[in-house]
């Protein structure tokens, strides 16, 4: 190789489409089928090192081997759940991630896997992150607890995806971004990673299996109904009045439920795709009977379904769980209403499973 291709930053594989590959190996004077050889490999056998891409000739593997970057995220930990959770610990180089909000190291995020549960059709579901840390700053959430540190790029969205199905655990057939960050507030390498998902040559995921999770921006989310993605948009609203979600969420001081649901009612009529209200119950704070009312009259609004998720306990904050029997009243009250309403599976519970928790408990161990 020579100096001026060493001293050329090494583009990273996974932030790369088919045709950028294909030129990226003209460029190198090597033939543009090459690519679609590497990424048949990559996507469609799960292989990330090209010493074991046998039906590429050495000399080019040599110089693939040299020139580009297969992935920027080291595994820092990883657990396995007794329900077969998995979670893995990444992290990032400083010099690989998109625009840095903080000086924070290490620089780490985290993804998990969720397989289905005995009886449901075969998934399994990779939750992914967009950002390091997470400026929203929800009260009960470990995500945003130190702030945002870094916004990740579409490839190492994409790695995430890739890394989680890998290890045995079989392909991953569902995304969701409901991991550490704010999906919206990275929106071009969010959109730009979904396109890359659901692309032939890549994941090659139905749009219908990507569900992105936001807390709630109005300009973001119309403008993500005018992409024709086909995806499924959840809003993380977790209390029914302004006052109580104010307290909760420290974001939602800039925007209104009422143009949350606007921008809802928006995505639906662009897209006629159903969203989903996602409501984290907490004891005694936003699941009474009469939060449940609240949110009956909201729900039936807009044409959507609600997801319940019962609270996973963080260390060091006083937020606690909620008891079953408030969580089936308030499941009663929704229906009863007539809206569509389910509760979410509690899933590895003996792992720190929840949005940013053991990059949360890793970060107190250090200290």
């Amino acid at each position: 190789m020579n100096a001026s291709a060493a001293s050329t930053p090494r583009p990273h594989l996974f932030d790369l489409d088919l045709e950028a590959l294909r030129e990226t190996m003209q460029t190198w004077q090597l033939p543009a089928f090459r690519a679609d050889q590497v990424f048949t490999w990559l996507y469609g056998k799960g292989v990330g090192d090209v010493a074991d891409m046998t039906n590429l000739p050495g000399g080019v593997r040599t110089v693939l081997a040299d020139r580009l970057q297969w992935t920027t995220g080291t595994l820092r930990e990883e657990q396995l759940a007794e329900d077969g959770v998995r979670k893995l610990l990444l992290e990032w180089a400083p010099e690989s991630v998109g625009h840095r909000h903080g000086k924070a190291e290490p620089l780490r995020s985290e993804s998990v896997m969720i397989p289905a549960v005995d009886g449901e059709r075969p998934r399994r579901t990779a939750c992914v992150s967009s950002q390091v840390g997470c400026a929203v700053g929800c009260r009960f959430c470990a995500s945003g607890l130190s702030g945002l540190d870094a916004d990740l790029t579409a490839g190492q969205i994409i790695e995430q995806v890739w890394q989680l199905g890998r290890g045995g655990t079989g392909r991953i057939t569902h995304v969701v971004f409901m991991g550490m960050g704010e999906p919206l507030s990275n929106y071009d390498q969010v959109v730009r990673a979904i396109r890359m998902m659901t692309s032939p040559w890549g994941l090659n995921l139905s749009p219908r299996r990507i569900t992105v999770s936001t807390v709630g921006l109005p300009s973001q989310m119309r403008r993500l109904g005018d992409e024709k993605l086909g995806i499924t948009l959840a809003l993380s609203l977790h209390a029914p009045t302004d006052e109580l979600r104010r307290r909760l969420i420290p974001w939602s001081q800039y925007v209104s439920i009422d143009q949350l649901m606007e921008a809802a009612q928006d995505y639906f009529r662009k897209t006629g795709r159903e969203v989903t209200l996602e409501y984290t119950l907490i004891r005694n704070v936003n699941d009474r009977p009469e939060h449940a009312a609240a949110l009956a009259r909201l729900a039936r609004s807009l044409r959507c379904h609600v997801n319940l998720i019962r609270y996973n306990e963080v260390r060091g904050l006083s937020f606690a769980r909620p008891a079953t029997a408030d969580v089936l009243q308030f499941q009663k009250i929704l229906r009863k209403a007539s809206v569509n309403t389910h509760i979410r599976a509690s899933r590895g519970r003996n792992i720190a499973a929840a949005c940013g928790q053991l990059r949360h408990e890793r970060q107190g161990d250090e200290k």
